[in-house]
């Protein structure tokens, strides 16, 4: 069943005193959403106790959890060390985000760096293969996995990488940041077909299976030529992406994915719109 929530706490969570990821089980529930997601932007530092205590109170309020790994995962650093602690990042946050009760972790596939863009992409997907790998080395096959569609041009994560990228397993599944679409390819995302076509074509090539639930982030994006520059909120009315179009193609194509809200300081508010955009067409 589609889910709605937001991506870490708003700055009304702040401001009405909240300080404890706890606390945010029951604000988000209260807010009328179902899930959310926490991140491990600058590393996983949470104990195993305080995973447990997180989980504890999203089942309590019975909103699911999902993670978002470190945000300097980099599958295409020319550097095997390097590339190794990659590897860690997102096997530890698949550890804690099980601890947590969540079963997503969504992770930045790669910087291109210096290197041509096919010679980082190809080095991206072998080192994915070596992911995969130890996702069933370490018994966490029963996770999914989501490398996300990236807002830059100097990043790896265009639709057609990420969806190749997810075709080398099942426990790959895409993670498709709307906003960091719309923002690399200059504003292409603004009716219904747009949609339905970039879903069209991930769903041709994964298939409706892996595609029922994706996952998503959706925000508005300022983007300049060499794509994002900063996260905004539904409140601008000069950048895009809008939401009501995609609403649409999910009904049309029957996916139900799990829907973040990545907007600027109100992701609960803006998460809640989306929310019944979807559900009052």
């Amino acid at each position: 069943m589609i889910k709605f929530g937001p991506s870490g706490n708003s700055d009304a969570f702040a401001l009405a005193g909240n300080v404890h990821t706890e606390q945010s089980a029951q604000w988000v529930k209260n807010a009328g959403l179902d899930c959310f997601e926490y991140s491990f932007g600058r590393g996983v530092r949470i104990t195993d106790e305080k995973a447990r205590s997180i989980k504890s109170a999203f089942d309590a309020a019975g909103v699911e959890i999902s993670v978002h790994a470190p945000y300097y995962v980099n599958f295409a650093n020319p550097d095997d060390i390097m590339a190794e602690k990659s590897f860690g990042y997102v096997i530890d946050s698949a550890k804690k985000c099980r601890e947590m009760g969540g079963r997503r972790v969504v992770f930045h596939p790669a910087s291109q760096g210096k290197a041509e863009r096919a010679q980082a992409v190809s080095l991206t997907r072998e080192r994915l293969c070596i992911l995969r790998d130890k996702i069933y080395e370490n018994g966490l096959s029963d996770m999914l996995f989501c490398p996300e569609t990236m807002g830059k041009i100097a990043q790896i994560g265009t639709v057609e990488e990420i969806t190749d990228f997810c075709s080398i397993d099942d426990v790959f599944v895409p993670c498709v940041d709307f906003g960091h679409v719309n923002a690399r390819e200059q504003g292409s995302l603004k009716t219904r077909r747009d949609y339905e076509n970039l879903l069209g074509y991930m769903t041709e090539r994964l298939g409706y299976g892996k595609m029922k639930e994706f996952h998503v982030h959706f925000s508005k994006i300022e983007y300049s030529a060499k794509g994002e520059v900063r996260h905004l909120t539904f409140a601008d009315d000069k950048f895009g992406p809008e939401f009501p179009p995609l609403a649409a193609a999910l009904k049309t194509l029957r996916l139900e994915p799990y829907i973040v809200s990545e907007s600027a300081g109100t992701q609960d508010v803006d998460a809640l719109a989306m929310k019944k955009i979807y559900f009052g067409l």
